[in-house]
């Protein structure tokens, strides 16, 4: 199982890596956060902040995209190999095929510069909030999801169908958790939302929408996922003629 951030240090505070080449950026950030009652650690470059997250993995990450050595592509590529600790990405440049890339990767959350600091407050407190509550962190040891021939592994992070076995980024693997969890239960945009965005999410307003038509790509055929127009989302196990002209 891939490990989660460790415990506070003696100081009792939760533990942020902030990697960022521009050393006013880090200060900014370094600041506020101890101000917010943090403990915080910097690096300038990806080499040097990868190995520092892999040696002693903290409660959060803040990764900067362009680096130094390695971009914050690669570092977060690399840290989702054996960890998932949460991870804001952070970018000067405001591209969506960019901020679709690092969620893919595995961040949480993207943030474009600049920005105002109690926005990025909100985004780490949303994205703690949201990782402290799955149970798989809590446990260690959680039942297997499955629905029809379609089997979600939460200790693993594993996906099958039948007896293939699909990758997912870390963002589709939550949201099919959140569905698989409620089989035949209409789930609202608001709840998705909430459950594995955020409270504080800020991003695109069609999110939802595009992890479910990756979700569909990955699954193929039969659907199992369902839109209900005006209302959200469901997974059936067994499909209704009904709905399938509502599918996407």
């Amino acid at each position: 199982m891939k490990e989660t951030g460790k415990d506070p240090g003696k100081s009792g505070k939760p533990r942020v890596l902030v990697i960022d080449d521009e050393p006013r950026m880090v200060d900014f950030i370094k600041l506020g956060l101890e101000y917010e009652g943090f403990e915080v650690e910097c690096a300038f470059d990806g080499k040097t902040g990868l190995k520092m997250a892999l040696a002693e993995p903290p409660d959060l990450i803040i990764l900067d995209l362009m680096l130094p050595g390695m971009d914050g592509f690669e570092v977060c590529q690399r840290l989702r190999t054996t960890h998932d600790v949460p991870v804001i990405m952070l970018t000067a440049r405001d591209e969506l095929n960019d901020r679709v890339h690092g969620l893919d990767l595995g961040a949480d959350d993207y943030l474009t510069k600049p920005f105002q600091f109690k926005e990025l407050a909100a985004r780490i407190r949303a994205v703690m909030r949201r990782k402290s509550s799955l149970p798989v962190e809590q446990t260690g040891n959680v039942k297997l999801l499955q629905l029809n021939d379609v089997t979600l592994d939460p200790n693993l992070r594993e996906l099958r169908r039948g007896a293939q076995t699909i990758e997912l980024s870390a963002r589709e693997f939550d949201l099919l958790s959140l569905l698989m969890s409620h089989p035949n239960q209409v789930l609202t945009r608001e709840i998705i939302l909430e459950r594995v965005w955020g409270y504080d999410f800020m991003g695109e307003g069609n999110v939802i929408e595009v992890y479910v038509r990756y979700l569909r790509q990955k699954l193929g055929e039969p659907n199992l996922i369902y839109t209900v127009r005006g209302v959200g989302y469901v997974m059936r196990s067994k499909p209704k003629e009904s709905l399938k002209n509502e599918m996407d």
